[in-house]
């Protein structure tokens, strides 16, 4: 039996969005950023860490048991500029978490991932002679609501693992800076193919504002949990005033994004229409001819 879930319109979502939106700041924090509700992060990263021990077999499995939480700004200040993880948090173990939401494909995101990595590493140092250098594990996950640019990887292929490797035989360097990015534009598994819990927990990231009552694939206790949680309706005042707030900071990241994409898309044509005209053009066509079938003007075709 299939089961699937209604989806609504943008405008319908608008007026009626019944669950959190988890790619605004206001939605990740309030799924995965407090003490509180830990039990909800710990299930996200096993799910993560149990399926890359599925795609590689052999490497010992991370299991994250307990969770304490860091203060989120770094207060080594670069000028005005200060490090502000979305959530950063220590395992049992004293290895360090940095899950990231990222909304929007920067320039230099890789560095910043990289740079911001620097800060639970640092701070590991300890002051005195006796400090051997030993390191504890740093992860950083990047849940990304883009497409790495200039298709880096396959369109099927959006887990990705990468450590310190040495370039020639490919075996694993270093194995205690781990970064883990989720393509989710790429997941596109519907309801019914949902099987782990790492499906799971994607499709709940992707869906859940669009959603307007639990999949019945979702059985398990954590995902009640994280719908109870994630209920507009029971915000109080002013989670709901600053969710909207952080909604409509989302949504005019979204509008921007979108439009800056159209003007290229507009450029890239317009340089189209050129090429087209201009080799026309060195074929003999008039003005004339090169006009109606270019729809550029005369005087522009003149310049070319």
């Amino acid at each position: 039996m299939h089961h699937h879930f209604k989806y609504k319109t943008i405008m319908e979502e608008r007026k009626h969005q019944k669950y959190v939106n988890p790619y605004t700041d206001f939605g990740f924090k309030k799924l995965f950023g407090t003490e509180l509700n830990k039990d909800l992060l710990i299930s996200l990263l096993n799910a993560l860490f149990d399926h890359s021990a599925q795609q590689s077999p052999g490497e010992p499995k991370q299991v994250v048991k307990n969770l304490r939480y860091l203060p989120t700004e770094k207060l080594e200040s670069y000028g005005e500029r200060r490090a502000i993880f979305d959530v950063y948090c220590e395992g049992a173990n004293g290895e360090r978490f940095i899950v990231e939401m990222q909304k929007a494909s920067q320039d230099f995101f890789k560095d910043r991932s990289v740079f911001y990595s620097a800060f639970p590493i640092i701070e590991q140092g300890k002051v005195g002679d006796d400090w051997d250098f030993r390191l504890n594990n740093v992860y950083t996950i990047g849940i990304l609501n883009f497409v790495f640019p200039g298709n880096e990887y396959d369109d099927d292929c959006f887990h990705h693992e990468v450590k310190l490797m040495d370039t020639k035989d490919k075996h694993v360097f270093y194995d205690k800076l781990t970064y883990v990015y989720l393509e989710m534009p790429k997941f596109n598994k519907t309801e019914d193919e949902l099987v782990s819990m790492y499906d799971k927990w994607l499709f709940v990231l992707k869906n859940l504002s669009r959603l307007f009552e639990r999949p019945a694939a979702l059985q398990e206790r954590i995902f009640q949990r994280v719908f109870d949680l994630a209920e507009i309706a029971r915000f109080d005042p002013d989670e709901a005033r600053i969710y909207e707030e952080s909604l409509k900071h989302y949504r005019d990241m979204n509008n921007t994004l979108a439009s800056a994409k159209r003007e290229g898309k507009e450029e890239g044509r317009e340089e189209k229409k050129r090429e087209i005209a201009l080799n026309m053009k060195a074929d003999g066509m008039t003005v004339e001819m090169i006009a109606k079938y270019t729809g550029l003007t005369a005087e522009e075709i003149e310049k070319l």
